[in-house]
């Protein structure tokens, strides 16, 4: 293990070929913030050959207490912001690069899925910080991208190579106004991060999506087809990257209808018995860890979905996405 990190294991953990999941390093001298921040810069290949074998890097008691900590964390990896524009969870701006993540209600559970894996630009990675831990519940499960597909497609390689073959196409109604009853409750305001319907067409036109105006001030959005899934190019190998889950259990509104939501590229329907053997899959094969204040969690977008375990307060969990 490179200098000033340790390597520990939680009974939590998956292994797969000898690669733990996720990995977690504790500091192996000095937890002070800056040592930790420079460490970070020096020590940034050695982190980044973690996150390419594991796909997840849990750095766990080092003295990051608040948001700005945070954000220096996620600046000592150089990565570069990606603005957070048409994605559908309701966040507020903390400071710098950071947002608060999905202020939703705790008490449900947000579904498996990766950070904006319907649109054109996603991030590349994300930073999920502690800066107060739950009580009780509250975990962010992750579950690998690869073994899920792996086991989709032995499971069902019919659906599979459909998916494959015609991909999907997502349809959804979006309010004004953020409902912050729903883990994709973003209004299309602060979607696209303007109150303009024309600059709101155009940068829905720039992510792929197809706009209809409502009457009552709302907005009906089409993407696609769009993949189902894709390959990761570094790792070299195809990976479970689309939204069905989320779609499914959460677009349920007096507007949005979750089986019709998604359809394949053709236009028919998928098998709803389907969608719920995959929330099985993901639940089988998911890691949760309970979270513990200063926690800072690197997810590779590509390689891993997370998802919300439902929780009281208190609970305050941030994030940053990078490019």
């Amino acid at each position: 293990m490179a200098d000033h990190f340790a390597e520990i294991k939680l009974a939590e953990q998956k292994s797969y070929n000898s690669i733990p999941f996720p990995w977690v390093l504790t500091p192996n001298s000095t937890t002070n913030l800056s040592f930790l921040t420079e460490t970070i810069r020096t020590q940034k290949p050695f982190l980044e050959s973690l996150l390419l074998k594991a796909g997840a890097v849990l750095l766990r008691g080092f003295d990051v207490k608040t948001a700005n900590d945070f954000n220096d964390v996620v600046e000592a990896f150089g990565y570069e912001e990606l603005p957070y524009v048409g994605g559908a969870a309701p966040r507020s701006h903390v400071v710098g690069r950071v947002f608060t993540a999905n202020e939703s209600s705790l008490d449900r559970n947000i579904p498996f899925h990766q950070e904006m894996a319907l649109l054109p630009q996603f991030p590349s990675k994300l930073f999920f910080f502690c800066e107060v831990e739950p009580v009780s519940g509250g975990d962010t499960p992750l579950v690998l991208s690869h073994i899920v597909y792996e086991r989709m497609k032995e499971s069902y390689p019919e659906f599979v190579q459909q998916l494959e073959q015609d991909g999907l196409i997502y349809t959804r109604i979006y309010q004004e106004k953020d409902d912050l009853t729903s883990p994709t409750g973003r209004g299309w305001k602060s979607i696209f991060l303007t109150e303009d319907k024309s600059l709101a067409e155009e940068r829905a036109a720039n992510l792929g999506l197809k706009l209809e105006w409502m009457e009552d001030g709302g907005v009906k959005t089409v993407l696609g087809p769009i993949p189902a899934v894709t390959y990761d190019k570094i790792r070299q190998r195809k990976i479970w990257f689309n939204s069905i889950v989320m779609a499914y259990t959460c677009w349920k509104d007096t507007q949005n209808d979750p089986v019709k939501a998604v359809t394949f590229g053709n236009g028919s329907p998928y098998p709803e018995d389907i969608v719920y053997n995959l929330m099985k899959i993901l639940e089988e094969e998911c890691v949760a860890i309970p979270w513990q204040n200063g926690d800072v969690l690197l997810i590779d977008n590509l390689a891993v979905l997370h998802a919300r375990r439902s929780s009281s307060r208190p609970r305050h969990i941030l994030a940053s996405l990078c490019k």
